[in-house]
């Protein structure tokens, strides 16, 4: 610590030699130690700085949790450890790699680090590979206020929800629904107001509510005729079915000789009369399938506002001013690079996006199992509605690869779409794919092309999915 104190001094002093400015400064202030530590430390490597001639700065803490330095290149253990777990872990920690950058093989590149003093079991022998240079890297962001006009929103879709349509039943009964209650049918009394003994059963009008017999009367009506595949009963059907049978009960019920309602208590009455209003109950559906998506409650909405990563120099092209809102676009391939060309350079396009780190996801299911993938394009594009009224075209470029192809596409073209629409919240949405996955790259800009010509003549209609 002594011996770079004094080396920080005899540079400070060789610069205030050199330079003006530092001597003023070493004039009018004085540097305690720590404060001549604190900026070697801050300006390591930069020229004409205090840490200029540094090349190596050495931590001497323990690598435990909260660690995450990718730079780390030496492992030295100088005390013991008390597990060999333990020392595994402090390798694993300075073991972060420092590029995930693929090579021109679409492989990682592989980086070493040296470990001193920690034993292994599984030790190999040490490599010598020596440090690679970084590669040039640049930070893909908004260009705000200059461009906040091309910006582009859009719904964070955590799911859906299908609305089917709503069963109905209308009524409609005739003579043949006539139920006439009898005494010989309805059983023997002694007379009026007294018990009635039907079947062994002793009922007693007084002990029985009209709305009693009207319930137990709707229940056995549906538990006989309404029931799913399963066996189940229908229980959404209740209230119609219960109007109904009110219905039935006021104008298709006649007691005679003094027989009462209460009487349909008795299970043989009641399944007598569910059998005479069935058929004067026809069932049919109203309205049509919905589907709804459910929005992320705590971010519903994702912007390019948002977008800001770090990325290398090789898969990304600065886009022109009018066109989009970030600085650079992740085109990586050359079908990337055609279908950018392909957008910037229509007359109706007003902005796009690339979907690499934006949030657009489109949720889907692969047999049992939740997934979500993010799509290749977004493009704001005036279909002849106007500019306060532009469509967003997701654009599906590479095609559908792998057994989930068709479960992509379903989600996409009839859940993601038609519910974003339904919604109404985030304008209009399309979806165009241009090919399936051995279509040439070449090609893909010229069936942009043609389908942004089909939109901008109406041949789909505005703001209509293919599978509409």
């Amino acid at each position: 610590y002594r011996d770079l104190l004094l080396s920080v001094r005899k540079r400070l002093k060789a610069i205030a030699e050199g330079k003006k400015e530092a001597a003023a400064i070493i004039q009018t202030k004085a540097f305690t130690d720590a404060e001549l530590l604190r900026e070697v430390l801050n300006t390591v490597g930069k020229p004409g700085r205090l840490g200029a001639g540094v090349r190596c700065v050495v931590s001497v803490s323990m690598l435990t949790e909260g660690w995450d330095a990718n730079t780390v290149t030496h492992v030295l253990g100088v005390r013991a450890f008390s597990t060999q777990l333990l020392c595994e872990q402090v390798v694993g920690r300075a073991l972060r790699r420092q590029s995930y950058e693929l090579n021109e093989e679409g492989l990682l590149n592989v980086e070493y680090a040296d470990v001193l003093g920690v034993p292994f079991d599984f030790a190999a022998k040490p490599v010598l590979a020596p440090p690679q240079p970084p590669r040039r890297t640049v930070v893909v962001r908004a260009v705000s206020p200059d461009r906040d006009a091309l910006e582009i929103r859009f719904p964070r879709v955590l799911g859906y929800r299908v609305d089917e349509p709503e069963d109905r039943l209308t009524v409609q009964f005739t003579e043949a629904s006539t139920l006439a209650l009898t005494p010989s049918l309805g059983g023997a009394h002694a007379g009026p107001g007294s018990a009635r003994v039907v079947d062994g059963v002793e009922v007693r009008p007084s002990d029985v509510r009209r709305a009693t017999v009207l319930y137990q009367l709707t229940r056995r009506l549906l538990y006989r005729h309404y029931r799913d595949a399963q066996g189940a009963p229908e229980m959404h059907l209740f209230g119609q079915l219960r109007r109904a049978t009110r219905r039935w009960l006021t104008h298709h019920l006649q007691c005679q000789g003094g027989t009462d309602p209460s009487q349909l208590m008795h299970p043989a009455l009641a399944d007598m009369a569910c059998d005479l209003m069935q058929p004067g109950i026809a069932r049919g559906c109203v309205g049509e399938r919905r589907v709804r998506v459910t929005l992320d409650p705590h971010q519903p909405t994702g912007s390019t506002h948002d977008v800001h990563f770090r990325i290398s120099t090789a898969a990304v092209r600065a886009t022109r001013s009018d066109r989009s809102h970030l600085n650079w676009a992740v085109l990586a391939d050359e079908g990337d690079r055609a279908l950018g060309r392909a957008v910037e350079e229509h007359p109706r396009v007003r902005s796009y996006v690339h979907s690499a780190r934006l949030g657009l996801e489109i949720p889907y299911r692969f047999e049992s199992e939740a997934r979500r993938y993010a799509p290749d394009f977004v493009v704001r594009f005036d279909d002849g509605r106007g500019e306060e009224d532009l469509l967003h075209v997701i654009v599906e470029s590479k095609g559908y690869r792998g057994r989930d192809g068709a479960d992509k596409r379903r989600a996409a073209e009839r859940w993601w779409v038609p519910g974003v629409n339904r919604h109404g919240g985030h304008g209009r949405w399309s979806f165009v794919d241009l090919g399936d996955s051995h279509a040439s790259q070449a090609d893909l800009g010229e069936s942009l092309r043609r389908a942004l010509g089909r939109m901008a003549e109406g041949g789909r209609g505005p703001g209509r999915t293919p599978s509409e």
